[in-house]
């Protein structure tokens, strides 16, 4: 390996000494998340990240487990099948492969396999806390509160572009729907009016249409909630096929690029969205487990290219937490290890401090919560403008959006 990549940056990084006795069996992590289908780039680009985390841990000789160390495997399957295939993936690797923790991205196929993993206690992560529920007492969301964020990108554009409308399009499904509440709430405490709401089907619609109807009413700010990637380049194409003017909002933008060559660069100029390059220059000083987000970035696009994503680091977020707790529990049971997580209250994720959250929103206490980026296409180029608190902005305006997820029914205790 070269000395600049970033599985050996990790390797001369770790803080354990390096123990002499090495497990014959290695630990086995799941990932089941869709890696085909409309989803996929929530799915495939996250196990890409995983990959070069998987080599920088063994390359570093394993976690320390209690007296000894353990390499660590990775075992992948398919679910954009749809419910079935989520469960017989979830007991292939439960019984099978013997997962001692499986992620996954939630939503509804996650919803139907529940009531096994919480029989099998594992220790299982989402990128939805809107999955979480009393309940679910070992499903965690520590990488990203999905859709929660959001409320400062609609708080950045609000502050500096002053819109008095919005009109707001999502997909009519567990990923769709919280995003929706979310930024209904967030336009309302900046007192925008919401002039138009579409709601689509979950695999996808007619865009032009779609925003035909959007702009019916001259709306200051086309919001794509957290459509998926397919949706959010043709909502996009059809909003500047359109002549659209205002100012654009995603909760992502995954293949910008793609995006700017289909429109151009004026018309995606200040484009917001939440999910940065990490190549990004205001990275380059924060203290959080990566060390070197600009080199993960580099390594990521040498060995995968053109398959960044929103999640490509998402999930090797939630696996350096999983590791911490792992080492500090000297196992990696996973009552355990969900103990080691939540002893101190708070856990440094992507972007720094965080606390568990959630009680209020999703009756448990399982989602971390602190600052999240915001993002623009500045130059053709996607920049991080700010940091927003996310606990700050719930501190005062919990109740608006408890009020909106309830609307749509996504309350936990509604699901």
């Amino acid at each position: 390996m070269k000395n600049t990549n970033f599985a050996q940056y990790l390797a001369v990084a770790s803080r354990l000494p390096r123990l002499e006795q090495t497990a014959e069996k290695p630990l086995n992590i799941g990932f089941l998340a869709p890696l085909s289908g409309p989803a996929k780039s929530w799915g495939l680009p996250g196990l890409n990240g995983c990959r070069i985390w998987i080599d920088s841990v063994n390359a570093s000789g394993g976690l320390g487990v209690g007296t000894q160390r353990q390499y660590v495997n990775l075992v992948a399957l398919d679910c954009a099948d749809g419910s079935e295939a989520m469960l017989q993936g979830a007991k292939k690797l439960v019984e099978e492969e013997d997962v001692q923790f499986l992620m996954t991205l939630g939503g509804e196929t996650l919803h139907a396999i529940q009531p096994y993993l919480n029989q099998q206690r594992v220790l299982t992560s989402t990128l939805l806390p809107s999955d979480l529920s009393p309940d679910t007492p070992y499903l965690i969301a520590p990488s990203e509160v999905h859709p929660v964020y959001a409320v400062t990108g609609v708080e950045h554009l609000c502050a500096r572009n002053k819109p008095n409308t919005v009109a707001l399009c999502a997909q009519d499904d567990a990923m769709g729907l919280p995003s929706l509440a979310t930024y209904r709430a967030a336009f309302e405490v900046e007192g925008v009016d919401v002039v138009s709401e579409v709601r689509y089907a979950a695999e996808g619609e007619d865009a032009a249409l779609i925003v035909s109807q959007m702009m019916q009413d001259t709306p200051d700010v086309l919001c794509w909630c957290t459509s998926y990637k397919p949706m959010v380049h043709s909502l996009t194409k059809a909003a500047f096929d359109a002549g659209f003017e205002g100012r654009l909002l995603s909760c992502t933008a995954d293949g910008y690029q793609e995006m700017i060559a289909n429109t151009s660069a004026e018309f995606m100029e200040g484009f917001t969205f939440q999910f940065p390059d990490f190549d990004d220059p205001a990275l380059a000083d924060q203290a959080f487990f990566f060390h070197n987000p600009r080199q993960f970035y580099l390594e990521y696009n040498k060995r995968f290219p053109g398959s960044w994503s929103a999640v490509s680091w998402e999930y090797v977020a939630i696996l350096e937490i999983w590791k911490e707790a792992v080492e500090k529990a000297l196992t990696a049971n996973s009552i355990s290890v969900l103990a080691a997580m939540k002893q101190t209250g708070h856990v440094t994720h992507a972007f720094g401090s965080a606390t568990w959250w959630g009680r209020e929103l999703f009756g448990v206490d399982n989602a971390l919560v602190g600052d999240w980026p915001v993002v623009q296409i500045l130059d053709g180029k996607a920049r991080i403008v700010e940091f927003g608190s996310v606990t700050d902005w719930l501190s005062e305006h919990g109740d608006v959006l408890k009020k909106e997820m309830q609307r749509l029914g996504q309350m936990w205790f509604q699901r």
